[in-house]
Parts: C-alpha cells; structure tokens; sequence
C-alpha cells in the first residue's frame, strides 16, 4: 500500500511540473508574440498619422485623375484624326486589281495524273 501512495504521488508531482513547464513556455512565446505586437502597433499608429496627412492630397489626385479619364476618349479619337490626316496614303491604282480568291489558285492533280506536265510540252 505504501508503495502505491508513493507512486502516486510521484505522478502527481511530474504532472504538476510537466504543467508547469508548459505554462512557463507557453507565457515566454505569448511574451514574445505581445513584444511583436506593440512593434506592430506603433507602426500602423506611424501609418495612420501619414495618411492623415496625405488625405487631402489623395482626394485632389483622385478628382483630377476622373477629370482626365473621361477626357481620354475625346483625347483619343482627336489622336486618330490627327493621325489619318497626316499619314500619306498610295494613290489608288487606274485599273483595278483583279480579285483573287484568298486561299491562292488551286492547282489542278487531273494531268498530272495521266502524266501531262505544260512545262515540259513547251506549250
């Protein structure tokens, strides 16, 4: 009976230290962790105070940037006029050209096929 009592005792004592090394660790990596966020926060409290100064700034940009896009399709189609009126063109051919299907002439496989080549007969 004495050595059960023993026993367990000495596993409630290592329980109790195996928790209190857990505890001990576990407060060491929430330590580090709160360190890091008080950095993090001091520099998002850097941030805000800048863009409290840039606000206004930003607002102006984003007023004068709509301004600008919606000039850009008159802009753009003033820039193709310019563009079509300078460029020299070729002046357009007396007689017309005669139309040629897109795919080029076909080549004809019935006399070469009872061996007639009209390069060879010179005619």
């Amino acid at each position: 009976m004495t050595v059960l009592v023993v026993l367990t005792v000495v596993v409630i004592v290592l329980l109790i230290a195996g928790l209190a090394v857990y505890l001990y660790w576990a407060g060491t990596l929430l330590d580090r962790i709160g360190a890091k966020l008080e950095g993090a926060a001091d520099i998002v409290r850097g941030i805000v105070a800048d863009a409290k100064l840039i606000g206004p700034g930003v607002e102006h940009i984003n007023e004068t940037g709509g301004v600008v896009a919606g000039a850009l399709p008159l802009l753009y189609g003033m820039a193709e006029g310019i563009v079509a009126g300078v460029t020299p063109t070729a002046p357009p051919p007396e007689v017309p050209e005669v139309a040629r299907p897109a795919s080029g002439t076909r080549r004809s496989r019935l006399l070469a096929g009872v061996g007639y080549d009209p390069e060879l007969s010179g005619t």
